[in-house]
């Protein structure tokens, strides 16, 4: 295992610098305005440009986004001490201690290999949860979280056993936002929609929220390659015209 006498230096002048940034009287006055809410959108912000430094393979880019990420870890455990409900390192401990309880086969004498789902499943009894529900934060990508619900349920028997139950009712979906006849409905049926295309997708055994983010990806690929067939021309050409590139672009790519 690699020397790791260096790390509490480093750390330990991490959280110095935040105490310091968070001091009333000589602290940064914005970093001192911050809370858990407004602190909240940069620690998601900063979990996805690590994962777009990884899809990048950007290790020099992925080593400052994991600071940034780290960063957040420490600011909201330094606001967290001043309220005096934990520090960072009841946060270290308390992750080290769950790492340690999910992996008794490394960590203890036990040769039992006990499933990571079941002890999870454990650790949320323990804390009150009776919902196959319960733990699937609300803050999760859209995507993401429908099909960890589905995984959920589906864990429990309530899943369609091939694509064709899915695949049924992605098209009766389909139908139902077509007859929606309001706004609220409207609504409603894209997102039953959308929530049904994921089980289909799932059901494939395909993340929906990497798909999406492939499909995204392409679709900015080809659409940067139409405005550059078009010469900054774009906006002026007809649909058809628009079209007409898309499917050169197409083309181009399987070439």
């Amino acid at each position: 295992m690699r020397n790791l006498d260096f790390m509490p230096d480093q750390l330990n002048r991490l959280l110095a610098i935040m105490a310091q940034l968070r001091d009333p009287e000589d602290g940064c006055e914005w970093d001192i305005a911050q809370n858990f809410e407004s602190i909240a959108p940069y620690t998601i912000e900063e979990a996805y440009e690590v994962a777009d430094a990884i899809a990048r393979k950007d290790m020099d880019d992925l080593r400052g986004e994991l600071g940034d990420l780290l960063l957040q870890v420490v600011f909201h455990s330094r606001m967290a001490e001043e309220k005096e409900h934990f520090d960072f390192n009841d946060v270290a401990r308390a992750i080290a201690d769950k790492m340690e309880a999910r992996h008794p086969h490394i960590f203890t004498s036990t040769q039992q290999r006990n499933a990571w789902e079941d002890i999870k499943a454990g650790e949320r009894e323990a804390r009150g949860e009776t919902s196959a529900m319960d733990g699937v934060a609300r803050a999760l990508p859209a995507l993401l979280r429908a099909e960890k619900l589905q995984k959920r349920a589906a864990r429990h028997g309530f899943g369609w056993p091939d694509p064709s139950g899915p695949e049924a009712k992605v098209q009766e979906e389909i139908t139902e936002l077509a007859e929606a006849c309001n706004e609220t409905e409207k609504q409603e049926e894209a997102g039953d929609l959308l929530f049904a295309v994921v089980n289909l997708v799932r059901a494939y055994g395909i993340g929906a929220e990497d798909a999406l983010r492939a499909a995204n990806d392409k679709f900015e690929r080809r659409y940067r390659a139409m405005e550059d067939m078009a010469k900054g021309r774009f906006d002026t050409l007809s649909l058809e015209d628009q079209e007409r590139l898309w499917q050169a672009v197409k083309k181009t790519e399987k070439l």
